[in-house]
């Protein structure tokens, strides 16, 4: 016994090699981990009950028996008490025992000639070492998501620096920023493409903001608002005399006024189809003439242009000239409709909501309803349409919470009422589910034992409470 560890009070008391043989015998029995016996031959002698608490094996699968034979049987993946016989030294491995992992060490007992004649295997349950294992490893991914979130959230305050009122978290938009940034540093054309309301304006914003040109004037034309008999002049000016009731004094245009900043012809697939000559040259050439003159102007400006129409087709149908199509369509910017960056829409309701509020000194607020409809609804008029109707439901509102009960009369129709009573429907199930959760949570403590009341695995549970935001 020169490596058993005994306290001085059992020496004094004499105990016997019974007696010892008596206490060793108990704490087989009691152990908490499991312990197997086998002998010099490898055929189980001795097995405790912690051992079949812990695998599910029972004792007359395992004693009498080599366990070679065992390992054949598929009662375990391998057998360490072979590898200590066969190594002559201790051994330990992660074991399938059934489908059950569990972690066991094999120890050699050596008799007084040096000679294996027992080996001593632990086994110890180490499911709670996965999931603590798997926690760490969802911890891991939790904090490369933050980590992550953190680095967008810097990209996206970088935009708020320049822009305020960009709400851009989506990956859709932030391509589209991306983009954006790289040609603001250049003086190619570009073309901003998207339906209307996507937001076209804050795109030709962010770019001059972002160039070189930011300190000079951004002058903005919408082509399709200006009277055709009057873009002409307004483009490009005129002299004095030019035409009746013209300034005497004569008036620079857009572009001049533009020089040395960015013009931007938004809506230019309204532009005629003889001013679209005159641009071409202006685009070719950097040069203008004013309405009535007879000398050239040179300008220095950067073009971008915006259209919800489709130039390609326009140009199949000689409505819109290919050759300034190509001219202006250097860069295009797809800006994507509100139903494509629908993660957008919560911020951007949001951020309409907090500026209504401040416009009007209310304190409103949205029921989770109706943020369910915000998401699912198509939003035809895009960013424009969501902005109008957060600041209406604002104003109109009676109580300081925003519920599906006060969106305008006949506002949900056909296939998009029937979606609003199945939002209605997982509204009352999630509550449901939440209460349940919450209950059970509250009498087991513990996510592990709550799980497996509910009858589903940890893992799923605490997915499930975190999107209840429980």
């Amino acid at each position: 016994m020169k490596d058993l560890y005994i306290s001085d009070e059992m020496r004094r008391n004499g105990v016997t090699k019974g007696e010892m043989e008596e206490l060793f015998l108990s704490i087989f029995k009691s152990s908490y981990d499991g312990i197997f016996v086998a002998d010099k031959k490898g055929i189980g002698i001795m097995v405790n009950q912690a051992y079949t608490r812990i695998t599910g094996v029972g004792s007359h699968e395992l004693l009498g028996k080599t366990m070679k034979k065992v390992v054949q049987e598929g009662i375990v993946s391998d057998s360490v008490t072979l590898q200590v016989l066969e190594d002559q030294k201790p051994h330990t491995i992660v074991q399938n025992v059934r489908g059950k992992e569990v972690l066991v060490t094999g120890s050699p007992v050596f008799d007084k000639n040096g000679e294996i004649s027992y080996v001593v295997t632990n086994v110890r349950d180490i499911s709670d070492l996965n999931q603590m294992k798997n926690e760490l490893r969802q911890s891991k991914k939790l904090a490369e998501r933050y980590i992550s979130e953190i680095e967008d959230f810097k990209k996206r305050e970088l935009i708020h620096m320049h822009l305020d009122g960009i709400v851009a978290q989506s990956q859709e938009i932030m391509k589209v920023f991306h983009l954006a940034r790289k040609v603001a540093k250049v003086d190619s054309g570009v073309l901003v493409l998207g339906e209307s309301g996507v937001g076209k304006e804050v795109i030709v914003n962010y770019i001059h903001q972002e160039s070189d040109r930011s300190g000079y004037p951004l002058i903005k034309v919408n082509c399709g608002a200006i009277p055709e008999h009057l873009l002409e002049s307004e483009l490009f000016g005129y002299e004095k005399g030019a035409f009746t009731g013209a300034n005497s004094q004569g008036k620079p245009g857009l572009f001049e006024l533009a020089s040395g900043g960015t013009i931007f012809l938004d809506e230019i697939g309204d532009m005629p189809i003889d001013l679209q000559v005159k641009l071409l040259r202006v685009l070719q050439e950097f040069e203008i003439m004013r309405v009535g003159g007879t000398k050239t102007i040179k300008i220095d400006v950067r073009v971008v242009s915006a259209t919800h129409k489709n130039l390609e087709e326009m140009v199949e149908k000689n409505e819109f000239r290919r050759d300034l199509y190509y001219r202006l369509n250097i860069v295009p910017i797809k800006v994507p409709s509100l139903r494509e960056r629908r993660t957008d829409i919560v911020s951007l309701a949001f951020f309409f909501l907090n500026k209504s509020n401040k416009k009007n000194k209310f304190n409103k607020r949205f029921h989770p309803n109706i943020i369910n409809f915000f998401e699912n609804y198509e939003w035809p008029g895009n960013i424009r349409e969501l902005e109008n109707l957060v600041e209406r439901l604002v104003v109109t509102s009676d109580s300081e919470e925003i519920s599906l009960n006060d969106l305008p009369d006949g506002f949900v129709q056909g296939n998009d009422q029937i979606n609003q009573e199945k939002w209605k429907l997982k509204e009352i199930l999630a509550n449901v589910e939440r209460r349940i959760i919450l209950e059970q949570m509250a009498e087991s403590k513990t996510t592990r034992r709550a799980a497996k009341e509910l009858g589903i695995s940890q893992s799923a549970l605490v997915k499930k409470m975190q999107k209840l935001n429980i």
